[in-house]
């Protein structure tokens, strides 16, 4: 580990710190911190930020309960600002959104904006399923899936595969998103149920997408890009 005094502080002692989705890659807020801030937050393992309006520490999640588990800290070439990535406990942003980054500079409107990659939408899915598997509401039809087994969900996952190439071969886009939306939440309610994870299943594509070679020098299996 890096000495921290050896950052580029601004005048006033702080550095700036981008906090960032460890799972959706979602850039999450901004906030800055100083030498004790930031010796706090690699001791507790949790972000810690100082505020400049109050001129004083302040524990993200302290009060609110949501916290921000940190899972890596990297700072740029200059020195001078910090990418933390986090695993968060609940929205990062006072307003109860997710991201504190939800409004669009080119649009007049204050409402929220959709600008999530997607990505960001797929680990938000994974994340709900999680969630929704942890309390089991009774009226959900995820709960009703892993409840029903995997023998259920597997048919499904078919059913729907069924649908999307139908659509294709009618040459129908509209149904072709559909029905992928569709086979994409089915199939993450499979990897739920069967512990994988959305970054594993990336990963894996990532893997395969450095692979070079034709599929025999490669092998079949490897279904290369």
């Amino acid at each position: 580990m890096i000495d921290i005094n050896t950052l580029k502080y601004d005048a006033q002692g702080l550095i700036p710190a981008i906090v960032q989705d460890a799972r959706s890659s979602k850039v999450l807020m901004m906030a800055y911190m100083n030498k004790e801030s930031l010796a706090k937050t690699v001791e507790t393992g949790e972000t810690w930020f100082y505020s400049r309006s109050r001129q004083e520490l302040w524990h993200k999640g302290g009060t609110s309960g949501n916290v921000q588990k940190v899972e890596s800290i990297a700072y740029d070439c200059d020195k001078d600002t910090l990418l933390v990535k986090v695993i968060p406990a609940g929205p990062a942003c006072h307003t109860g959104a997710t991201t504190c980054f939800y409004r669009d500079l080119y649009s007049d409107s204050e409402e929220p904006v959709a600008t999530d990659s997607s990505v960001t939408v797929l680990a938000d899915l994974a994340q709900e399923i999680k969630h929704t598997l942890e309390v089991r509401p009774e009226k959900s039809y995820t709960t009703y899936l892993v409840d029903t087994g995997i023998d259920k969900i597997a048919k499904k996952i078919g059913e729907e595969s069924s649908e999307v190439i139908i659509a294709a071969k009618n040459h129908n886009p509209e149904e072709i998103i559909s029905e992928s939306a569709d086979l994409l939440y089915h199939l993450a309610v499979l990897w739920e149920e069967r512990g994988v994870s959305l970054s594993q299943v990336m990963a894996e594509l990532n893997r395969r997408s450095h692979k070079k070679g034709n599929k025999k020098e490669v092998g079949h299996q490897d279904k290369t890009f």
